[in-house]
């Protein structure tokens, strides 16, 4: 899932600048050109980080952060100012902001400070994927039912691997041999249905469907 990015800058352009930069880095970006746009979303959920201009036609970011964190008290903020005074960026840290660039700024740099804030703050975050009630680690390769780690062959989780991130596809026993096994074995290709049969006595509840004549599909 996308991480999603608020920004409020009153310079149009300056705006679609940064959109443009955040967006190439995998973000989804919604900005906003004044302080009542964005007040207007400061409890939306779903936002895991605000980049705010400080000064906003008859308000600033300062007023804004403070309608953030009315909602929010641990939502990262970064501020933006055309002025380089150690006053504001003071203010800004009493307001709980978590950085503070000066303009003009190169926005790879902005991109930077954001990749660094966000892996940082949510580094935590679970990467694990449920399906048919068990919880896959994908970067530990671990499989939970419930609070039971289920032991798994390195086959048996890669098999297991193509099955959920292809589910609704239906693959050949050929097709599964060459993804999981690669091009170079040479075996039959009924290690495919004696891994699956392991695969099943362990994870009895995940919903690997035959397709008779044809291979296997999950879900």
């Amino acid at each position: 899932m996308k991480k999603v990015i608020n920004i409020v800058e009153d310079e149009k352009d300056l705006n679609e600048l940064v959109k443009r930069y955040l967006e190439k880095e995998g973000y989804e970006v919604r900005s906003y050109l004044t302080f009542d746009d964005a007040a207007k979303h400061t409890s939306d959920e779903d936002v895991h980080l605000w980049i705010l201009d400080i000064m906003l036609d008859d308000k600033s970011g300062f007023d804004l952060i403070e309608e953030i964190r009315m909602h929010s008290s641990d939502i990262p903020v970064i501020f933006m100012s055309a002025r380089d005074k150690e006053f504001d960026r003071i203010i800004g840290l009493e307001k709980g902001s978590d950085d503070y660039i000066t303009k003009p700024f190169s926005p790879k740099e902005l991109v930077l400070r954001v990749n660094n804030i966000i892996k940082r703050i949510y580094k935590e975050e679970s990467t694990r994927i449920k399906v048919d009630g068990y919880e896959i680690d994908e970067n530990q390769r671990i499989v939970y039912d419930k609070n039971n780690v289920l032991e798994l062959t390195t086959k048996e989780f890669d098999l297991l691997m193509l099955f959920v991130k292809n589910r609704q596809t239906a693959f050949l026993r050929e097709q599964i041999l060459e993804k999981v096994w690669d091009t170079n074995y040479f075996g039959s290709d009924r290690v495919v249905d004696d891994t699956l049969r392991r695969l099943r006595k362990k994870m009895p509840n995940l919903s690997i469907h035959t397709i008779y004549g044809f291979g296997y599909r999950l879900g």
